[in-house]
């Protein structure tokens, strides 16, 4: 197989391009397109597109900022994940260095005892280098990821122990929330590799059993327009089953119906959608029993249509 994931390639008998997101046997592989879907296809029906404009992270050489002296940094070395700006089901890993040191690094991939080179290379002092792709959707059909770095500098500094990281990914990786990666200017989840490792400090484990107990926590006043469509919740969301998806929804409608109530707020609209009704109907099933509520009706319909509902407190 000359193909490996990531490569983009355009088909031999039709208009169509796209990345490589799935090795299904030594004949076929999966692409996948702008429009986010995969496309079974024999090998020998693409071909590697050479010259296609480099994605952001691809430069062969990235640009160093030069080191001030007194601020060298040993510790900063992250996994940055993030969506191809065309076809976003792909993601893109990309080695970050915000160390000051030159990373000499090695990523590689096993999979059923089966090993596989995928990146080698050096990356600079607040670096990076994308050294491999896949198709989000498939994370848990992903291999393990072997991360090998050593550290190299010619500054007068310690010399570190090499990094050896053993990385399988799990949807919990991506739970938080995505965040601006260094570098590269776009959004993405970070994952640290060089994380120091968590220090016990017995004695200050004892004493927090006997500390009093702080002040209870501030209920934070609400918005009066509270939309509940889990993409607003949680990035992770595509992770989620149906039933997960509604417990989470459920839960920050009820927090914001208990902080109106705390504020006396007069009103407050919940933004459910339309759909298929289920949680429009869950959370008029909890507003009826509710004695703080006064009343609740489908909220402005020029402006939601049937898809959200307004709440009047007492």
């Amino acid at each position: 197989m000359k193909y490996k994931l990531g490569d983009f390639v355009r088909f031999v008998d039709e208009k169509m391009e796209g990345y490589v997101t799935r090795i299904i046997n030594d004949q076929m592989i999966g692409v996948t397109g702008e429009d986010d879907f995969e496309i079974p296809v024999l090998a020998t029906k693409v071909t590697s597109v050479h010259g296609h404009s480099k994605l952001v992270g691809d430069e062969e050489e990235a640009e160093v900022e030069a080191i001030i002296p007194g601020e060298f940094k040993s510790k900063g070395v992250y996994i940055a994940v993030i969506a191809d700006a065309k076809a976003n089901s792909v993601v893109h890993l990309h080695l970050l260095n915000e160390t000051s040191y030159q990373l000499l690094a090695s990523v590689s991939t096993e999979q059923n005892k089966q090993y596989k080179g995928e990146f080698a290379g050096s990356i600079e002092p607040r670096g990076h280098a994308k050294v491999y792709s896949a198709k989000l959707a498939d994370l848990q059909l992903w291999p393990k990821l072997i991360f090998q770095v050593l550290f190299n500098t010619k500054q007068n500094q310690p010399v570190l122990n090499p990094l050896n990281v053993n990385e399988q990914f799990k949807a919990k990786d991506f739970s938080g929330a995505k965040k601006q990666v260094p570098f590269i200017n776009q959004l993405g989840w970070m994952i640290q590799l060089d994380e120091a490792e968590l220090v016990i400090d017995a004695q200050k484990l004892k004493e927090s059993f006997f500390k009093p107990a702080e002040e209870k926590q501030v209920v934070a006043k609400p918005q009066y327009e509270i939309d509940l469509h889990i993409e607003k919740l949680r990035d992770d969301y595509q992770f989620l089953a149906s039933s997960e998806i509604l417990n989470i929804q459920l839960t920050n409608f009820k927090h914001a119906l208990d902080a109106a109530i705390v504020h006396q707020m007069p009103d407050i609209t919940f933004i459910h959608g339309a759909g298929n009704g289920i949680l429009k109907h869950e959370l008029h099933k909890l507003l009826s029993k509710n004695a703080k509520v006064q009343t609740f009706m489908d909220a402005r319909k020029e402006k939601f249509g049937y898809g959200a509902t307004k709440v009047v407190l007492k």
